[in-house]
């Protein structure tokens, strides 16, 4: 299909007519919204107001260019080079998974929670979407952030400084180099580490499946909290007493992931619902 001349109406029935068999009409409306709005700063209301409105040509490229990537499925956020979370801006790329929604409610509960100042790890950082979001609405936190990709990394440091705040941002494997963090003692720590395993691939869309990291996502079926298991072990020794551990967790091993912490000694260990009611957090606190 080819659009009959370069008004928003036009541009607007090119992009719904040529993904209307891929995506269902509110994602698909969705991403129409974010595509004009990145790429010609349109808001809704001259989505909705202004359909005789003229686009440039090099606006309709861009539109084009979008529609023949998400034919393939990529991700949205991959095809623009950025997505918005906790109301900021963030870069993603191949080395980043794409900030969700859920995470949000991750950092909306931690913010709810803990107002004062605070030291605080995050661990698996990605774009550094948890740290940065902390830190630009509470400026008294105190914020350091690993992760095992230097690539991921680049991106979280990029990030930080388009958003204008200071994270100490530094490569770590969490399972095997743990002594690369500080002996520092937290007030708070937080993950959102790879939780899916294997067996769940089957389930998941092939837009995450082909273009997001696996390295962030995935563990093997037969060690499902393996990530779970070293971060509350590196907690235990590294949270002040009082301390507090925040984690996403798999909806499908919160009640596991629960009696996990409580083994190993973590108190007020609650298991918190997302907005779709599925297992999606655990909270902890360490006292001694």
């Amino acid at each position: 299909m080819k659009m009959p001349n370069n008004t928003i109406k036009s541009a607007k029935i090119y992009f719904t007519d040529e993904l209307k068999a891929i995506f269902d009409a509110s994602e698909l409306q969705q991403m129409m919204e974010i595509t004009f709005m990145h790429y010609c700063g349109f808001s809704k209301i001259d989505l909705m107001l202004e359909d005789e409105k003229q686009l440039s040509e090099n606006e309709l490229n861009k539109i084009i260019d979008v529609v023949r990537e998400l034919k393939y499925k990529k991700p949205l956020a991959y095809i623009l080079g950025e997505w918005e979370f906790y109301g900021l801006n963030f870069k993603v790329n191949e080395f980043t998974l794409i900030p969700r929604p859920e995470t949000e409610e991750l950092v909306d509960l931690i913010l709810k929670e803990n107002n004062q100042k605070q030291k605080i790890l995050d661990i698996g950082t990605g774009t550094g979407c948890i740290p940065i979001a902390l830190k630009v609405t509470n400026k008294l936190f105190e914020i350091s952030a690993c992760d095992i990709s230097l690539d991921a990394l680049t991106i979280a440091k990029l990030n930080a400084k388009n958003n204008k705040v200071d994270v100490n941002f530094f490569e770590c494997d969490i399972l095997a180099e743990r002594d690369k963090i500080t002996n520092d003692k937290y007030d708070l720590i937080v993950s959102n580490p790879p939780y899916i395993t294997n067996k769940e691939k089957s389930l998941i869309d092939v837009n995450v499946l082909d273009y997001e990291p696996h390295l962030a996502l995935f563990v093997e079926d037969n060690s499902p909290l393996l990530f779970y298991d070293a971060i509350s072990d590196f907690a235990k020794y590294n949270l002040k007493s009082g301390g507090k551990l925040y984690f996403e967790i798999n909806e499908h091993y919160g009640k596991e992931t629960a009696e996990l912490l409580a083994h190993k000694g973590f108190h007020n260990v609650d298991i918190i619902n997302d907005i779709n009611d599925k297992n999606r957090i655990i909270k902890a606190q360490l006292t001694y």
